[in-house]
């Protein structure tokens, strides 16, 4: 194996509170693309800011093309020729796709004057590369989320850089704009690029990666080539021990029906009927786009419907706005936590509480001790990793924020518990955790909708399946029946019905 261009050594970062970083380390090849792992807090995204001089390692050493580096920031080690591309998307929807990628770099001609031409030109170069179908002068927010990725990934790759590190890559992205973009990473390793590749999808690091570092707890654990370990292999070096079982359902009595939907119409859905017992978990799959979030959305009162019939209880519920939905007992975790589900700025136990004020206040006074000793149990049952209750969210890791956010949702004692997309972007260990956690829920006769773009997911954790193709349920299984194969026929538009008897 060629020497690394890139080397982080026994690196050390603390935190009030928290040592994020505890002798972590890092190889990066030239012409090979490696695989960061670890759980959510494992200290994955610490150690990229400081790799990339957001933050000021404790202690270690780096390197880069063999000389010792220390960057003051992004800037610098973007000129140095590494690139990152965030989990959260630094693009200004205002600005056009090609100002977005050249901005604070525009190509400039005499006096200074912006070459317009040549930079939307070079900016439709770099999306043709990445097969996106939109011209360099649309406005970003015309974008899908998934689209305005790639113009986060086509912004990385215009330095042409010696190092990019991909962070959650395709956490928003198609199954497409994943194969545009995997065709794109072996390009840049034939041209000599080393990447890190940081996902939770097992699958995507065994497709595109050739050597894979695990860290947890900060610490590094091992770093080996890709042909040489297994899925479960690297489970139990991630999370300490092994994961016997990914999915683990639980078998519960359902009770009568809770919810009961009928020829509902809205926002994206067309004439939708379903039911939901009290102890069942209902799964949800289809494609994206397929209108499964509308759906979702229009029950809990998020998005307008114009007409059909919500029961809830036996009773006809209209629910035009959340707080309704709430008042309901129908609580809505949203696929993007960041955009809908938490305020970053406010501490978890703010977050936590905070659509359940009315329930711990009296008169206009919060119970604040009431409030303390819920959150409190539920930091404790979530086994939510943070130095405290008034640690600001926004520290967490990703799967903690999770955690925090199904928390809240359940704070308000909901009959009917909607999860979007609950472990996107969450790690293995934490998804066991949520998991047991949704068996709990459903042990103790909650009704609960799991809305899902992993099958397997979907199929482990589920009793019944419906499925969604353009606004519309065109199938649904019991559990047992169901297999991808089936889900898949189903969400292309294929009618198949297989319901329990």
């Amino acid at each position: 194996m060629a020497q690394a261009i890139l080397q982080l050594s026994e690196i050390e970062k603390a935190f009030p509170g928290v040592k994020a970083l505890d002798k972590a380390s890092l190889n990066v090849y030239p012409g090979r693309v490696m695989a960061l792992m670890g759980e959510n807090g494992a200290g994955k995204s610490t150690l990229m800011k400081v790799l990339t001089g957001i933050y000021l390692k404790d202690a270690g050493s780096m390197s880069y093309r063999g000389q010792p580096a220390a960057f003051q920031g992004p800037r610098d080690s973007q000129q140095a020729g590494i690139s990152i591309i965030h989990q959260e998307l630094n693009l200004i929807p205002e600005l056009t796709i090609a100002e977005n990628i050249f901005l604070g770099r525009e190509p400039t001609g005499p006096f200074g004057r912006i070459q317009w031409r040549r930079m939307y030109d070079e900016a439709d170069q770099l999306l043709a590369r990445l097969n996106v179908k939109h011209s360099a002068k649309t406005l970003l927010c015309d974008l899908s989320l998934g689209e305005q990725q790639m113009v986060e990934i086509a912004k990385a790759i215009s330095f042409e850089s010696s190092v990019i590190i991909m962070d959650e890559p395709t956490d928003a992205l198609t199954d497409t704009e994943t194969a545009s973009l995997f065709q794109v990473i072996r390009e840049l390793r034939d041209q000599g690029c080393g990447i890190v590749y940081i996902s939770h999808r097992l699958k995507e690091i065994f497709d595109i990666c050739d050597d894979i570092t695990v860290l947890r707890d900060g610490k590094f654990i091992g770093e080996c080539p890709v042909a040489e370990t297994t899925e479960d292999r690297l489970i139990e070096m991630m999370v300490g021990r092994k994961l016997e079982e990914q999915y683990p359902r639980i078998a519960v009595t359902h009770g009568e029906t809770c919810l009961e939907v009928i020829g509902l119409t809205g926002s994206g859905v067309h004439d939708v009927s379903f039911s939901l017992k009290r102890g069942e978990i209902l799964g949800v799959s289809g494609l994206m786009g397929a209108g499964r979030t509308e759906l979702m959305k229009v029950i809990y009162g998020a998005l307008p419907s114009e007409r059909g019939v919500i029961n809830l209880n036996g009773k006809t519920i209209n629910p035009v706005s959340p707080q309704d939905g709430l008042l309901n007992g129908i609580a809505y975790i949203s696929e993007d936590r960041k955009g809908d589900g938490l305020v970053l700025g406010l501490s978890v136990k703010e977050n936590m509480s905070l659509c359940a004020l009315d329930q711990l206040s009296q008169g206009m006074q919060i119970r604040h001790s009431d409030e303390v000793m819920a959150v409190d149990d539920f930091i404790r049952l979530f086994n939510i990793k943070t130095p405290g209750r008034d640690q600001i969210i926004g520290n967490l890791s990703g799967g903690n924020q999770q955690k925090v956010a199904i928390a809240k949702g359940l704070m308000t004692k909901p009959k009917v518990l909607i999860l979007d997309e609950p472990t996107r972007g969450v790690d293995v260990g934490a998804k066991k955790e949520i998991y047991q956690l949704i068996n709990q829920f459903k042990a103790d006769g909650m009704s609960i909708i799991l809305v899902s773009s992993d099958m397997p997911e979907v199929l482990g954790m589920s009793d019944r399946i419906l499925v969604m193709h353009e606004g519309r349920i065109c199938g649904e299984f019991d559990a047992k029946d169901a297999d991808q194969e089936k889900l898949l026929a189903c969400a292309v538009g294929k009618t198949i019905n297989e319901e329990a008897a």
